[in-house]
């Protein structure tokens, strides 16, 4: 199990939100398919989504943290265990905190609470990967996967990632 005092302003974050990123529009509401386990409860994640995103754990030896809503529906122990049931190479070592706020708040919402984790912990490199625009909050920090059909397959985006998280501390 890994600690959160254990994070280290040397850590690669990639904060990785879920739907519209790994679970792809294709899979979502798969979980009503399903009758007992995490797949009871979330999801299905793209395999190929997948594959893209271990290339990437691969290429930049990234921790994840959740920057996703899912994280309001288990522990991080649950969320472990979905991403080694899913053959994801790494689970999440943390979730981001949660500002409750309105819908139309969401995208300053979820920056903050990215922000707010990377000043607590003083993450010097990371990158923050979501479907919706936060790039004005997060600028060249953030990637975003625009088509909700691709995530993080689009072209480009899996390069992105890792120029960010592989520059310089």
């Amino acid at each position: 199990m890994f600690y959160l005092q254990n994070i280290s302003y040397v850590m690669k974050i990639l904060f990785l939100d879920y739907d519209g990123v790994i679970c792809l529009q294709g899979e979502w509401e798969s979980r009503y398919n399903n009758k007992e386990g995490l797949d009871s409860i979330f999801d299905k994640f793209n395999k190929e989504a997948i594959d893209i995103l271990n290339e990437i754990i691969e290429a930049t030896d990234c921790e994840i943290v959740t920057s996703s809503d899912w994280r309001l529906y288990s522990s991080l122990e649950e969320m472990q265990d979905l991403f080694i049931l899913r053959g994801v190479r790494k689970s999440p070592i943390a979730f981001t905190g949660f500002i409750k706020g309105s819908i139309q708040d969401l995208k300053l919402s979820r920056s903050k609470e990215i922000l707010d984790f990377v000043d607590q912990y003083n993450i010097k490199t990371w990158c923050a990967v979501d479907d919706m625009d936060m790039g004005l909050w997060l600028t060249d920090h953030f990637v975003r996967t625009p088509k909700s059909r691709e995530g993080i397959k689009q072209t480009g985006v899996k390069e992105k990632i890792i120029k960010i998280l592989n520059q310089s501390i």
